[in-house]
């Protein structure tokens, strides 16, 4: 399947901003099962240097800078892809266990397990704790199989949570999270990342956007769409497998994946710094749109 991919962020400010510097990620990865075949950011106004380069997880960071004063940052990341398998299937079967693979991640040190340690310990945004451990245990003490018990806390994340926009923001720590019990697809991402390594076991947040299709009879809304996280957890040989405990289930060909990291801070879409501008507004807007598949 093809997908068009069209993210806008409008930045709208009161005074002129009179310099920025800007890092962007918003370009998808190439993957195994998906194939990024154009991707571009336009951006208005144009861009003194801008420049692409690749960030400590693989991810496509792209720096510009714009030099004259403007009141108004328009930049689009428009991408076309291509899935041409289900990410997570191969894996799926697989039944490792989970205690095994927490003493791998404990004593091992070859290349596989090494390169899965930045997602074991504490991140900016996502710190191990007892409330967490204790939150995930029931999914983990009778279910032996790693991909077993991750599923069952997906879908207990899905059942004791609400997808409640508005209510958290990006610092929100994840213990008012778990207490308030609402939250975004970001939360409920990085809370089943928290669970998972207050267990000792390896995850990593993911970013991207997912398919969105309209009631039946209904057209899409074009621009109605909106970026989405969810999570990944190490699986040894097998790789990695994800989860999206905001939609209970296993990504396969409607989740585009853009980047991982360790939480949210290390694949902000939008970053930088600017001088002036005073008080501004910001808008995003995002269109995900299956392209008509070529006939023979």
């Amino acid at each position: 399947m093809k997908y068009r991919i069209t993210h806008t962020t409008s930045y709208h400010y009161a005074e002129p901003v009179g310099l920025c510097w800007n890092d962007a990620c918003l370009l998808p990865r190439q993957l195994p099962h998906q194939h990024c075949l154009d991707s571009q950011l336009q951006i208005e106004p144009a861009p003194a240097n801008l420049r692409e380069r690749s960030d400590f997880f693989g991810n496509r960071i792209v720096h510009f800078d714009i030099q004259q004063p403007h009141t108004l940052l328009k930049v689009s990341a428009v991408s076309q892809v291509s899935i041409n398998q289900d990410a997570n299937l191969a894996a799926i079967d697989n039944p490792l266990p989970w205690q095994q693979l927490v003493k791998r991640l404990e004593t091992e040190r070859t290349g596989t397990v090494l390169s899965a340690l930045p997602f074991l310990y504490d991140s900016p945004l996502v710190h191990k704790s007892s409330d967490l451990a204790e939150y995930a245990r029931p999914s983990f003490s009778s279910r032996p199989s790693l991909i077993d018990a991750v599923t069952d806390l997906m879908q207990r994340i899905y059942r004791d949570f609400t997808y409640t926009p508005g209510v958290t923001g990006i610092a929100t720590p994840l213990a008012e999270v778990l207490s308030t019990r609402r939250g975004v697809c970001q939360d409920f991402a990085q809370l089943g990342i928290g669970c998972l390594r207050s267990l000792g076991l390896a995850a990593r947040y993911v970013s991207g956007y997912i398919e969105t299709l309209p009631p039946p009879g209904q057209k899409r809304l074009v621009g109605a769409d909106a970026s989405h996280a969810w999570f990944s957890v190490f699986a040894g040989d097998s790789g990695w497998i994800d989860f999206d405990p905001t939609n209970n289930q296993i990504p396969v060909r409607q989740h585009l994946t853009v980047a991982w990291g360790r939480d949210y801070s290390d694949v902000a879409p939008l970053r930088g710094i600017a001088w002036g501008g005073g008080a501004h507004k910001v808008g995003v807007s995002v269109d995900v749109a299956r392209l008509p598949q070529a006939t023979e």
